[in-house]
């Protein structure tokens, strides 16, 4: 039988011991666990680059995966801890959307309030819940432990707005989820969400940013288009981006995270193809 596996991502940086004493706490627990690292260099407090980075990773692991991510700035609050069952495997964190993104793309089936005190460990710090909640979850999950038993099943998590974009009248409305290294601007809009306006390679569509409407070609790679021309195409993550084929996007149009999206095929907006 194959050991399990328990991915685990944070902002903790890799500088201190908190990520060992994650590691600690699942190896003490579950000794078969075997532990992989999506990240821990996550900029400090930025649930929105988590939840990207976690669902841009998690999508690659086999079924049965225990995903742990801890960005945690509300940690010691009121906010809960949670275990959410998908079709294709388990996430742990808190209860501020850092999951959804990823746990929505796989099908929610159920999503427990972590309360069971037996299944953390006996001094649960005010600070730390990523080694006193989540990591003891995660290897009492991998042992076998029914997701039932780590709590009540709830449904009034929070999903947060960055994962869920909206259509309406053939418009697609969502937000800069990432800009990446190269001045990708990556949206929250997926492949699955295009298809229902029935975007295809080489269709013209009508993007805004901000305030402002660029007409846009939409490709599947960036070598498609002549260098420093402007696209639109579907990443490696999933995610629609509008980049620059060698050249910064970002910077073209003065764009920063959070900044609203919205896209359409250009017909959509009374012009033709």
């Amino acid at each position: 039988m194959t050991a399990p596996l328990i991915t685990l991502l944070s902002d903790f940086g890799l500088k201190d011991h908190y990520v060992a004493e994650m590691k600690a706490v699942i190896s003490t627990i579950s000794p078969e666990a075997r532990i992989i690292d999506i990240s821990h260099l996550i900029e400090k407090f930025n649930i929105r680059m988590g939840a990207f980075v976690l669902a841009s990773a998690t999508r690659y692991f086999p079924k049965g995966t225990i995903h742990v991510a801890v960005v945690d700035p509300s940690v010691g609050t009121k906010r809960r801890a949670l275990l959410v069952e998908t079709k294709h495997a388990s996430y742990i964190g808190p209860d501020n959307g850092l999951l959804m993104l990823a746990a929505q793309r796989e099908e929610i089936r159920h999503v427990y309030a972590i309360t069971n005190l037996r299944l953390m460990l006996t001094k649960v710090s005010s600070t730390f819940h990523g080694r006193d909640v989540f990591a003891p979850a995660a290897a009492h999950l991998a042992n076998g432990t029914s997701p039932s038993d780590f709590g009540t099943e709830i449904n009034d998590y929070l999903i947060p707005r960055f994962a869920k974009p909206i259509l309406k009248a053939g418009k697609l409305m969502g937000e800069i989820l990432h800009i990446d290294d190269f001045g990708n601007i990556i949206t929250n809009i997926t492949s699955k969400d295009l298809e229902k306006i029935n975007i295809k390679p080489k269709k013209l569509l009508s993007i805004k940013l901000g305030s402002r409407s660029w007409d846009i070609r939409f490709y599947t790679a960036y070598g498609d288009v002549a260098w420093k021309t402007v696209l639109a195409l579907i990443g490696s993550h999933g995610f629609l981006e509008i980049a620059i084929n060698q050249g910064n996007a970002s910077k073209k149009f003065k764009t920063k995270i959070a900044d609203a999206v919205t896209v359409a095929l250009r017909n959509s907006y009374g012009r033709l193809d």
